[in-house]
């Protein structure tokens, strides 16, 4: 089973009761037991409690409308934490995986606008390390010990006095959830592929009915009758490009702009005569190529190659616009592979005289 989180809560007041300094306490924004946890710890210390970071405030407000939040006095916000006496205050702050924008890297890298730590103060990781962060917690941690903060983790803790247990149920709590509740159907939403799979076979050991293991966006049907899945629904992530937001998987910007930073961009403006004739010097512009008179050189060159490629096509090759354009885009891309290694995006804009 997993431990109990009223176990962390003794062992916070317990160590909150030797600290002098101030007490800043890092943890998982969504875990509203811990944040009760750390409030009635402080207030058993006779501290006030503030939230620091904007995500911890988002959560206190749907959890104290709902009533899983009951903290026993109301949280400090970050601009009146400062006028507190330092050993009458108890920071709870985001950024216990090393996040770089959250409170706790900032206030470790020293600019955060409200918050200081220093000589005296601790800083208690009531949460585990996800595979992964481990170099960008390190980071935050060192960064506090240099600045004289006494750091303290769950590898501290001793047997039966935990800082942290998991927010998620283990084997035999799940168990226990199946027997109280005796569901006829099965959904396991959380985890890995193989975690769902495990979890659906639990399910079914323990009388479930039907338990099935969907895929991301699957939609399903629970009743009347057996549940079934009824379709796939689009999913996936988003990223905020400017203003609006776009898909993050299959989106050309996406793909485009990775390729550019990479790779660069070649632009040509081809002008030929009705006949598929140059009719004029191709202009060329790059984009992260090259700089100064490299840039001007490889311009003319990429110039020069496209004229030659487009005046080696059979005549009535070059009468054909999308023939001249994918011929010219490929004497640009050869050119720069050769000289760079590189392999743009490329856009021809072709032009042809009536």
């Amino acid at each position: 089973t997993t431990g109990s989180e009223a176990d962390v809560r003794d062992e916070l007041t317990r160590r909150m009761a030797g600290l002098e300094g101030r007490v800043a306490v890092a943890c998982f924004a969504t875990n509203v037991a811990r944040l009760q946890s750390i409030a009635e710890a402080a207030h058993a210390n006779g501290r006030h409690c503030a939230l620091i970071g904007r995500s911890l405030w988002r959560v206190h407000t749907a959890a104290t409308e709902t009533g899983y939040l009951t903290p026993p006095e109301p949280f400090v916000t970050e601009n009146d934490a400062g006028f507190l006496p330092e050993d009458k205050i108890v920071l709870i702050c985001t950024g216990s995986q090393g996040e770089p924008r959250a409170a706790l890297t900032r206030i470790a890298q020293g600019d955060h606008p409200n918050v200081v730590l220093g000589d005296g103060d601790t800083v208690i990781f009531s949460s585990r390390e996800i595979p992964g962060n481990e170099k960008a917690i390190n980071r935050v941690r060192n960064l506090l010990i240099g600045k004289g903060v006494a750091i303290v983790t769950p590898d501290d803790a001793e047997e039966g006095a935990p800082i942290h247990v998991s927010g998620h149920p283990a084997r035999d709590d799940l168990l226990s959830m199946y027997q109280w509740l005796q569901p006829k159907v099965a959904i396991p939403v959380h985890g890995e592929t193989r975690h769902l799979l495990a979890h659906a076979e639990l399910a079914e050991s323990c009388q479930v009915q039907q338990a099935i293991v969907p895929e991301d966006g699957a939609l399903f049907r629970l009743a009347p009758g057996r549940a079934e899945i009824e379709g796939i629904i689009d999913s996936g992530r988003l990223a905020l490009d400017g203003d609006r937001l776009i898909p993050l998987g299959d989106s050309d910007t996406i793909r485009h702009r990775h390729r550019m930073a990479y790779n660069g961009a070649a632009m040509a403006t081809v002008l030929v005569n009705k006949h598929g004739k140059i009719a004029a010097d191709p202009q060329v512009t790059l984009l992260g190529l090259e700089d100064g008179d490299a840039l001007l050189d490889l311009q003319d060159d990429l110039s020069d190659a496209v004229r030659d490629a487009v005046d080696r096509l059979p005549n009535l090759s070059r009468r054909d616009d999308e023939t001249v354009r994918e011929a010219a885009r490929l004497a640009i891309r050869r050119a720069i592979k050769a000289r760079q290694g590189k392999k743009p995006m490329t856009q021809i804009h072709l032009m042809r005289l009536s």
